[in-house]
C-alpha cells in the first residue's frame, strides 16, 4: 500500500491581496548567492539566500517600496508565524524545520526581504528590509490535525497586539470578518493554483485590544494548568481568538514527483499488486497528483463519495432483504455492482477521510443525521457490530475491485485503519511505504514497512522493515530483490526437506530388515555430518545467491511476481511433490543396494553390513548433490565451491573417521575401520552407486527437460511481445481538466500531528548558540511533516493578479 504522496517544492505560489490591480509574477531558481538583490538595489540580506529569477519584477518592487500594507502584513506573516528554529554558521543563518513546506515559506519571505533572525522562548526577532525589529510573543496556538491552522499572538515594537494566521483554506475563509472582492478573487487564485496541481495555505490576521488579550489570556492561563480536558478547553479558547480574520493572501507549494514514480507505479500495478494512496491531501490535489503519477487515467470512471454511498446503501438493503435466505451476503447487491472482475479494471475509487470515518465507526456514525446513514439504521438486522463488519466488508470488495484507489484528508491513526481493515477482510499481503512520522502507525501496521528517508526525517526509517532513498527503488526492492527472496526461500524449504528425507529415511527401511533392533543403518560419524557439510552448502548456496532470471528481465516482465502471490513455489501440494521424492529416492537407494548385495559378494569380500551401509550412504548423497544440481539455475564461483567442498569435506571425514589409526585410539566411536576404502574401490559396489545415481536422477532430468522446452517456448512469445509494444511517452506533472463533479483545489499539507509551539513556548527546544550582534540564534532538533515521494527541487513563486484592498 502506498502512503503519503507530498512531492513537494516548496513556495511555488502566491496571491497577495494588495491594494493593487496588475498581476504579479516571480520565480527563483536556487543558487548560492550572498548579496541577493544587489541588480535590483535590495541589499537588505546578506544570509545566504537563493537568488531568485523574476518573471515579473511587480512584486519585488511593491516589496521594496514598502507602501502597501496589505504586503507588507502577507510578508511579516511568513517571518513570524511558523515554527521554525534557527542558528548561525558563519554568516550564514541555517533554518530547521518540521516541514520542507514551512521552511520553504520562511525562506520566501527572507528573499523578499523579511529575514527571520533568531527566537527565544518569548520573542522572535526579524529584519525588515533591513530593520531589525523583536516582536514579543504573547501566545501560540499550535496546529493540529482537527485544527487544521496555526496562529501567533505577539506584540509588535509599537503596542500593537497582533494575530497571525495560517491554514487550510476550508478553515481559514469561513472565520474571515467578511467577503468582498478579495476573497473572491483569492477563490479563483485558489482553483488556478489547484489546475497546476499545487497545495495552497491561505494567510489572515487581525488587530487584538488590550482588554481583549487580558481577558483571553487569563482563561488561557487557566486551561492551561487544567488536569481534565486541557486539549479541549485550548480548543475552544483558539477558537474564540481566531474569529473575524482579514485575508491577507494564499501561498502555493509544488508537489513535484521524483524521478520514475510513474514507472514504478505501472511495473507495481502489471505485478497485480494493488496500489493505495493514503494521503491528508485535498481530494483535488490527490487525484491530480493520482494523474501525474498515471496511477489514474482519462478514461477511468472515479467513484466518489455520492457514489460510493449509494453502492453501500445499496448492498445494506439487499443484504436485509436477503437476511432470511439462504444466499449469502456477498452474493447480494454489491456482488452485482461491484464484482472483483474485469468488468471494473478501468475504475477508480476516490474516498475522503470523513466517510472512512464513518464507514470504520459505523456502530456510532449511524446515530447521525443524514438520509443514508438514517437509513443504514434502518435496516439493521444483526446489531451495529455486526452491521458495521458488513459495511467495512462491502467497502473493502468494492475498493479492491477497483483499479486504484485514493484516500484524501486522512490521518494517521485512519491511515493505520485503512491497513488493519484490508488485513482483516482480505487474505493479502500489506506493504506500507511512507517518509513521515505520520505514517508510522500506518507502517507499523502494515506487513511489511518500507520507510523512505529524505526531506522528512528518520522516523518512518527507524519503525520500518527497509529504508529506501527513493521511491522509484521500491520497484528493484519488489520485483527483482522481493521475488528472488521468495525463489530462494521456497527452494531452500524444498531442498531441505528433500535431502532430510532422501538421506535419512533409509534408516527407516533399514529397521523392516533388522527387526527393529535399533541397530543403526549409517556411521553414527555420517549422521552428525549429514546435515552440517555434507549437504548444507549447496543447499546454503541456493538460498543466498539463486536467480531464475535477471535483474533486467525481472524489471521487464513485472508479470512473474504473481508467482509469489499464488504460492506456486512452494505449498502442500510441493511439500507433498518434495516428501515423495525424497521418499522414492531413499527407497531406491536403499533397495538397490540391497538388491545388490543380496547372496553376493565383490572381487573384495566387501558384501559386509559396513560396506552396505556406505553403498547406501554414498548413494544417497550423490543423488541429492545432483538434484541440487540440475535445479541450480543461476551458477557463480562459490555455487561450484560449495558443491566441490561438500564432496571433500565428505572424502576427508570418511579417511579421518574411518582410519586404523582413530579405530585403535577409541574402537566404540570410530567403528568402521577402513570401510569407505575396501567398498569404494571395488568395480561392483562402483557400479551399485551408479545405477541407483542413474535411477534417482532420470526422473527428474526428465522433468527438468521438458519444462525447459515448455518453458523456453513460453519466454521467447513474451519477448517478441513486449518487443512489439511501443515506449510509452514520459510522465509529467500537468493540471487535467475538471471531470464536472467539483473545482479542484489543493491543500496545504502540515504535519498530522501536534506542532512545536509548546517546546518553544516553555523554552525546551531552545539552546542557546553563538550570538552576533545583539541577537540571539537558536537551535533544535526538528521532526517531520507529510510527504512521500519528496525531493529538493527548483523553488518558485508567482502571484496572479490580485482586486484593491
Amino acid at each position: 500500500m502506498d502512503s503519503d504522496p507530498d512531492w513537494i517544492v516548496p513556495a511555488q505560489g502566491c496571491c497577495v491581496a494588495t491594494q493593487k490591480h496588475r498581476p504579479r509574477c516571480l520565480t527563483w531558481v536556487p543558487a548560492a548567492c550572498p548579496c541577493l538583490f544587489q541588480r535590483s538595489g535590495l541589499t537588505w540580506s546578506n544570509h545566504g539566500e537563493k537568488k531568485l529569477d523574476f518573471c515579473d519584477v511587480t512584486l519585488l518592487e511593491a516589496a521594496q517600496r514598502d507602501s502597501d500594507p496589505m504586503l507588507r502584513e502577507f510578508l511579516r506573516l511568513l517571518a513570524l508565524c511558523h515554527t521554525v528554529m534557527v542558528e548561525e554558521k558563519g554568516d550564514q543563518l541555517v533554518y530547521q524545520a518540521a516541514s520542507p513546506d514551512e521552511e520553504a515559506l520562511v525562506l520566501a519571505a527572507r528573499s523578499l526581504g523579511y529575514v527571520f533572525l533568531a527566537r527565544t522562548q518569548d520573542t522572535i526577532t526579524i529584519s525588515e528590509l533591513g530593520v531589525k525589529r523583536t516582536y514579543e510573543v504573547l501566545a501560540m496556538l499550535d496546529f493540529n490535525s482537527d485544527r487544521k491552522r496555526m496562529s501567533v499572538l505577539v506584540r509588535d515594537p509599537q503596542g500593537i497586539i497582533r494575530l497571525y494566521t495560517k491554514g487550510a483554506d476550508t478553515v481559514i475563509l469561513e472565520r474571515l470578518r467578511r467577503r468582498g472582492p478579495n476573497e473572491t478573487f483569492t477563490e479563483m487564485a485558489l482553483d488556478r493554483f489547484a489546475e497546476e496541481t499545487l497545495r495552497t495555505l491561505c494567510l489572515a490576521s487581525k488587530e487584538v485590544s488590550e482588554v481583549e488579550y487580558s481577558v483571553w489570556s487569563r482563561r488561557h492561563r487557566e486551561a492551561s494548568v487544567l488536569l481534565q480536558d486541557r486539549a479541549r478547553e485550548l480548543d475552544k479558547l483558539y477558537e474564540e481568538m481566531e474569529q473575524n480574520l482579514q485575508l491577507l493572501g494564499a501561498t502555493a507549494i509544488e508537489d513535484k514527483l521524483q524521478d520514475g514514480v510513474p514507472e514504478t507505479i505501472q511495473l507495481l500495478k502489471l505485478g497485480n499488486m494493488k496500489v493505495w494512496v493514503l494521503t491528508g491531501d485535498k481530494q483535488e490535489t490527490a487525484m491530480n497528483i493520482g494523474y501525474a503519477c498515471k496511477l489514474l487515467t482519462d478514461d477511468m470512471e472515479v467513484l466518489e463519495e455520492k457514489e460510493i454511498s449509494e453502492i453501500l446503501k445499496a448492498y445494506l438493503v439487499s443484504n436485509n432483504n436477503l437476511s432470511g435466505s439462504r444466499e449469502t451476503p456477498c452474493s447480494g447487491h454489491l456482488s452485482h455492482q461491484c464484482p472483483e472482475g474485469s468488468c471494473h479494471k478501468n475504475r477508480a475509487l476516490v474516498i475522503s477521510g470523513d466517510l472512512l470515518d464513518k464507514i470504520l465507526h459505523t456502530g456510532e456514525v449511524l446515530k447521525e443525521k443524514g438520509r443514508l446513514w438514517q437509513r443504514l439504521a434502518c435496516c439493521r438486522a444483526t446489531g451495529s457490530q455486526e452491521q458495521g463488519s458488513l459495511v467495512e466488508k462491502a467497502f473493502v470488495d468494492l475498493a479492491t475491485s477497483c483499479q486504484a484507489v485514493i484516500c484524501c484528508r486522512v490521518t494517521p491513526k485512519q491511515k493505520a485503519l485503512i491497513v488493519q481493515l484490508v488485513k482483516k477482510h482480505k487474505n493479502a499481503v500489506t506493504l506500507a511505504i511512507g517518509d513521515g512520522a505520520n505514517d508510522v502507525n500506518m507502517i507499523k501496521t502494515a506487513d511489511i514497512g518500507v520507510g523512505i528517508s529524505g526531506l522528512e526525517g528518520m522516523q518512518a526509517v527507524q519503525c520500518s522493515d527497509y529504508a529506501l532513498a527513493q521511491f522509484s527503488y521500491l520497484q528493484r526492492l519488489l520485483l527483482v530483490h522481493g521475488r528472488w527472496a521468495y525463489l530462494r526461500i521456497c527452494k531452500f524449504l524444498r531442498y531441505f526437506f528433500y535431502k532430510t528425507f532422501a538421506g535419512l529415511l533409509a534408516q527407516v527401511w533399514f529397521a523392516f530388515h533388522s527387526g527393529f533392533t535399533a541397530q543403526p543403518l549409517y556411521e553414527g560419524w555420517f549422521f552428525a555430518l549429514y546435515n552440517i557439510f555434507y549437504t548444507a552448502y549447496p543447499v546454503l548456496s541456493v538460498g543466498l545467491l539463486e536467480q531464475d532470471v535477471s535483474a533486467k528481465k525481472s524489471l521487464e516482465f513485472p508479470e512473474l511476481y504473481v508467482i509469489g502471490q499464488r504460492d506456486e513455489l512452494f505449498n502442500y501440494r510441493i511439500f507433498g511433490i518434495t516428501l515423495l521424492h525424497g521418499v522414492s529416492t531413499s527407497l531406491a537407494s536403499f533397495y538397490i543396494a540391497l538388491w545388490a548385495f543380496e547372496d553376493r559378494v565383490g572381487s573384495k569380500v566387501v558384501g559386509d553390513y559396513e560396506s552396505f551401509a556406505i553403498t547406501v550412504s554414498t548413494s544417497a548423497l550423490l543423488s541429492v548433490l545432483v538434484e541440487i544440481i540440475l535445479d541450480t539455475k543461476f551458477w557463480t564461483a562459490l555455487s561450484f565451491l560449495m558443491v566441490t567442498a561438500s564432496l571433500l569435506l565428505f572424502c576427508l571425514f570418511s579417511f579421518l573417521t574411518q582410519s586404523i589409526d582413530a579405530f585403535r585410539v577409541a574402537p566404540s566411536i570410530f567403528r568402521f575401520p577402513d570401510a569407505s576404502r575396501n567398498a569404494l574401490t571395488d568395480p561392483y559396489v562402483l557400479l551399485v552407486v551408479l545405477l541407483s545415481l542413474v535411477v534417482n536422477t532420470i526422473p527428474s532430468l526428465t522433468i527438468h527437460l521438458y519444462r525447459a522446452i515448455v518453458g523456453k517456448t513460453t519466454i521467447q512469445q513474451k519477448i517478441r511481445l513486449k518487443a512489439k509494444r511501443e515506449p510509452e511517452p514520459s510522465v509529467e506533472l500537468r493540471a487535467h481538466a475538471p471531470r464536472g463533479s467539483f473545482h479542484r483545489r489543493s491543500g496545504y499539507a502540515f504535519s498530522h500531528q501536534e506542532g512545536y509551539a509548546g517546546l518553544i513556548t516553555r523554552g525546551d527546544s531552545l539552546r542557546t548558540g553563538a550570538t552576533r550582534g545583539d541577537s540571539l540564534h537558536t537551535g533544535a532538533t526538528c521532526s517531520t511533516s507529510p510527504g512521500l515521494l519528496r525531493q529538493e527541487t527548483t523553488p518558485a513563486l508567482s502571484s496572479v493578479p490580485c482586486p484593491s484592498a
